[in-house]
């Protein structure tokens, strides 16, 4: 006899340590409440906020109160409070949101396992900034053509968080720089794009050598947290070249407006564009054609997502070779 069970009742059942599988789930029918329910709470939780998560989810901030509510009396307790403008979770909300995130885990592999070969199902993709804006956009619009049934959910953060990210499973891939060490072989790794890095400086300045250009004026620094800014540092400290920092940010883009501003320069990778409307700079390139950096997408390969993955990947080529993306950019001297 298939015993039936609610979701609060699994919850109570799914140990943090257990990772949730398919056999987990045989005999389970989640009733009353819609597992979309719990996913609900989850997201209020994540961003704090009814209406932030109502627009995250494609629904209105009544449906997401209305879910909540629907959780909370299926587990007796009350789950979110609001503090202000933020709403937070009290303190059975915190005791049992991993074992829901387990959970909802649990239902999307199964759903990726019931879809067999078909193309369907999410993918939770992370992406660095400057591919988010530079990459992505183009890789979504034709695979929403191509894939209409895949659905993807975005995630953004520097590159020293992705491989963590899809070692961990909190994402299935990654649009991210080269990790400065070698990638296990649990893991595949597929280039898309290289970029020569570039020394940036406000149009005004005509000095043509840009290892004089680091020298003499005042340098803005890409953080050293992230791989580019760990490859720069590196550059620096082998070719001898001493700059006079004022500034260390992560973020290409404000470091270019800042470069624009005439604050400084720098040496950034020549990144996909688009940039920022309206700038003056001038692009001196590095006469090294091995300091690049090479941007790919990462994965577990053993990922129940992998179908899917590898969905994404045939379509990240195909877009970014298409002729479209040759969009102006800040001009080389």
């Amino acid at each position: 006899m298939v015993e039936h069970k609610t979701v609060s009742q699994t919850l109570g059942q799914v140990r943090p340590e257990e990772n949730i599988c398919f056999c987990a789930f045989r005999g389970y029918i989640f009733y009353p409440m819609d597992t979309r329910f719990l996913g609900s709470l989850v997201t209020v939780i994540e961003c704090g906020s009814i209406a932030e998560a109502a627009r995250r989810l494609g629904v209105t901030p009544a449906a997401i109160k209305q879910r909540v509510r629907a959780v909370e009396a299926e587990v007796g307790a009350t789950l979110l409070v609001r503090s202000g403008r933020v709403v937070r979770p009290t303190a059975a909300a915190a005791a049992l949101l991993d074992r829901a995130r387990a959970v909802i885990e649990g239902v999307r592999d199964l759903t990726s396992i019931g879809a067999g070969d078909s193309l369907r199902g999410e993918i939770r993709l992370f992406a660095m900034q400057t591919a988010l804006s530079g990459l992505v956009p183009d890789i979504l619009s034709r695979l929403s053509v191509d894939h209409p049934q895949i659905g993807v959910r975005i995630f953004r953060g520097s590159s020293v968080e992705a491989y963590q990210k899809v070692f961990t499973g909190d994402v299935d891939a990654a649009i991210t720089s080269e990790p400065s060490f070698a990638i296990p072989k649990s893991f595949q790794w597929v280039v898309l794009r290289e970029e020569p890095f570039v020394v940036l400086t406000p149009a005004h300045i005509r000095t043509r050598d840009p290892f004089k250009v680091l020298e003499q004026e005042p340098f803005i620094r890409l953080d050293r947290n992230v791989y580019a800014g760990r490859m720069i540092d590196t550059y620096l400290r082998r070719k001898g070249i001493e700059v006079k920092q004022i500034y260390e940010l992560d973020g290409l883009e404000a470091i270019a407006i800042m470069v624009d501003r005439g604050l400084g320069v720098t040496l950034l990778p020549d990144w996909a564009p688009p940039w920022p409307a309206g700038l003056s700079l001038r692009k001196l390139r590095v006469p090294d054609p091995t300091l690049k950096r090479i941007t790919g997408l990462l994965w577990q390969r053993a990922s129940l997502r992998a179908g899917l993955i590898q969905a994404l990947l045939e379509t990240a080529r195909k877009a970014l070779a298409s002729p479209a993306r040759n969009t102006p950019r800040p001009r080389a001297p």
